[in-house]
């Protein structure tokens, strides 16, 4: 039976029929047969409050009676929520506050109907999982604002983000900064109008006739993508419609108006360039006004930050449309890029790293052999000579590969460790491209380690702390740790992948440190370890990686002889420690806002005079530093000492000795520290020490705390 609610057309689904939803398939169909719209629902939340019945009708009303708290209500309907959980939200909650609800760990509709045996719980928006559910519910907010103000306009898909939400359009005209000042005012107005969010489920048939009918090929494309008799969920507000797998709030007005639109940008559909380009509107939203507020605080703080801006008042680097993509480093921009260099060839020739090169590019068939032709061929670039096709090198593994295969390789050989700073180049979209974070060419720190099984675990044990070491070089002391294992398509026996990934596990645990599990997610070749540093500004960059390789030696016939006197394919561990050079000295200037640490810093110290008479004792000065291994630069310019100490405070040279006649006679040196709001004065000797011994030891501050 279906039992209708009131006098509308809201039917409730029976408990029997609720099932487990796929994506973009929210269950089966009710099997009665019909065609066209089976069945809607209304979020309980919303709707309860429109029928509930008089204290004085109930006695005499068939219906289900409806409390105002949808918890009560959901209860009545079959759910298992506690009478405790119940009485929490009456206490501490408002009804209005109960979003969706928590079934099994995941977000569910407050209208889903689930059997008494599953237990469920309020997701109110104070909780953290309510912010995704807000920021879709914008997106789509985002949508029909645009579908009202552009008739016409095809909608692509517009999922919640990490930081806001998006939403990919096919309109007739590109968006401007004026549209987006008139979208953002209608969204506030649908927000206004407190409409009922809907959820439907429609037959094939019936969802790709709506969308030829509103002209809406890349909802028709999502679903010729799902199978023949797949059920598809629909969510109404008003007038407008759109296909998506949920779950939603009950009422646009619950999303509040705590959002932004913050701009455009172009995108590929399904993120193919050989398919059409979209216009994507994004934008960010938060639970309140008063998280809306902090967002926008930490907004301006990146902006403060952005390793773009600093790249030029550091004059690092420097981007130009000749070469989208690519670096142009600037003298103090390669000082710094060196010296991670030296930095990295240091620590990893303590644990027994050997440093390999091989060539930026090679013939086609390597590429095809390994595999990166067939997974990455359409972000190489390639070119062609002589009758031969050759492609830069997207990446360093197979060359890493063919180093290891000259020549035998026994047992007793492993585990062999071999480094590499290769240069690779990846097409990355023009629009995609950002600063030092998204280049096309770029410097990997790898690192390929060829052992047998039985080493795995104390290889990974060794990079594990290997990168905790150098991240704490750096001031990074909050490093998270993902665990991706074996997804259902791997190559391998279930053996070496118990072996593999117990060897990650235990690699970790050894370092003391937690990890998330990421089930599933695990390449087909092997299961990987993923760094993640959080930033001064509590962002998260994901860094390092540690992943087993069980496919590419064999691929490339690589082998060892073992005890037994047989071939063997190595274990292959890919290591990164940066992953990308460029995109960690980005990371590195926005952590520290440019104020790098002294030992990193491209311009160690300058010196500064304050009159011409003292430039013989600067001199002197300088060459001293230098033969301690100090960078440092002059500034003997006549100039007022206050400008200069300004122009290079702006420049975040981290220590400036000032010299006049008086130090010169003394033998003294007047020191600026940043950070330091002490200005001590002391002999030349002592500073130069104290210099070399920071820099020696990698210490971020001289002379203060």
């Amino acid at each position: 039976m279906w039992r209708r609610t009131g006098g509308g057309n809201h039917v409730i689904v029976p408990a029997d029929r609720q099932r487990s939803r796929d994506p973009w398939i929210p269950g089966q169909a009710p099997g009665d047969g019909s065609a066209g719209r089976l069945r809607s629902v209304q979020y309980l939340s919303f709707f309860l409050v429109r029928v509930a019945t008089p204290p004085t009708e109930r006695s005499s009303d068939t219906r289900p009676q409806m409390s105002r708290c949808p918890l009560i209500a959901l209860l009545r309907q079959g759910s298992s929520m506690s009478s405790t959980t119940i009485a929490s939200c009456s206490a501490s909650h408002s009804p209005k506050d109960v979003l969706a609800r928590r079934v099994d760990g995941a977000l569910s509709d407050l209208s889903a109907i689930m059997s008494g045996d599953r237990p469920s719980e309020p997701v109110f928006r104070s909780d953290a999982d309510a912010l995704s559910l807000v920021r879709h519910d914008t997106a789509h907010v985002l949508a029909q604002a645009v579908s009202e103000l552009f008739p016409g306009t095809a909608l692509a898909t517009g999922p919640a983000t990490e930081q806001g939400f998006f939403y990919d359009f096919a309109a007739e005209r590109a968006f401007t900064d004026d549209d987006l000042v008139r979208i953002e005012a209608r969204m506030h107005e649908i927000v206004d109008r407190d409409e009922a969010i809907i959820r439907e489920e429609w037959t094939r048939e019936s969802a790709l006739a709506w969308c030829k009918e509103n002209g809406q090929p890349y909802k028709a494309e999502i679903i010729r993508s799902l199978p023949v008799d797949a059920i598809l969920s629909f969510y109404r507000q008003g007038s407008f419609v759109d296909l998506c797998r949920g779950p939603h709030l009950a009422s646009t007005g619950q999303i509040g108006h705590a959002f932004r639109l913050l701009g455009t940008a172009g995108a590929y559909w399904k993120g193919d360039r050989n398919n059409p380009m979209l216009q994507r509107i994004h934008g960010t939203a938060c639970r309140d006004a008063d998280e809306l507020a902090a967002w926008e605080r930490r907004q301006e703080e990146a902006a403060r930050r952005d390793h773009r801006r600093l790249g030029r008042e550091m004059d690092l680097f420097h981007f130009q449309p000749e070469a989208p993509g690519a670096v142009f480093w600037h003298p103090n921009g390669w000082t710094l890029f060196q010296t991670l260099l030296a930095y990295l060839r240091t620590r990893q020739q303590a644990e027994n790293y050997v440093e390999i090169n091989t060539p930026d590019i090679m013939d086609l068939s390597l590429w095809q052999a390994s595999g990166h032709w067939e997974k990455f061929g359409e972000n190489m670039f390639t070119t062609e000579t002589e009758g031969r096709t050759y492609a830069l090198k997207p990446m360093n593994c197979p060359g890493g590969v063919q180093v290891f295969r000259h020549g035998l390789k026994s047992y007793r050989d492993l585990p062999l460790r071999m480094a590499e700073f290769g240069k690779v180049h990846r097409f990355e979209p023009s629009g995609a491209l950002h600063g030092l974070m998204r280049v096309r060419a770029f410097t990997q720190d790898d690192a390929h380690i060829f052992c047998t099984p039985e080493q795995m675990e104390a290889e990974t044990q060794r990079i594990c702390h290997l990168v905790l070491s150098i991240y704490k070089d750096f001031g990074f002391d909050d490093v998270r740790i993902k665990f991706s294992d074996r997804p259902e398509k791997r190559v391998g026996s279930d053996e070496i992948w118990d072996r593999s990934e117990d060897a990650l596990r235990r690699g970790v645990e050894a370092s003391c440190l937690s990890y998330t599990r990421n089930p599933g997610e695990g390449a087909f070749y092997g299961p990987k370890l993923e760094f993640v540093l959080r930033d001064a500004i509590g962002r998260d960059w994901q860094c390092g990686t540690v992943q087993v390789d069980l496919n590419l030696p064999q691929r490339l016939d690589a082998h060892y002889v073992g005890a037994d006197g047989d071939k063997h394919p190595p274990v292959m561990l890919h290591r990164a420690l940066f992953g990308s050079l460029e995109r960690f000295i980005g990371i590195l200037l926005e952590h520290h806002a440019g104020h790098l640490p002294f030992w990193l810093a491209p311009v160690q110290v300058v010196v500064a005079t304050i009159t011409a008479a003292a430039d013989e004792y600067a001199d002197d000065l300088i060459k001293a530093l230098r033969q301690r291994g100090i960078r440092v630069a002059p500034d003997l310019r006549n100039e007022k000492i206050a400008y200069k100490i300004r122009e290079h405070s702006l420049a975040k040279v981290p220590v400036l000795l000032i010299v006049g006649k008086k130090e010169a006679q003394a033998g003294t040196v007047s020191i600026r520290e940043y950070g330091n709001p002490d200005a001590p004065t002391m002999t030349m000797e002592t500073a130069i020490d104290l210099l070399a011994d920071a820099s020696r030891f990698r210490l971020p501050k001289v002379f203060g705390a």
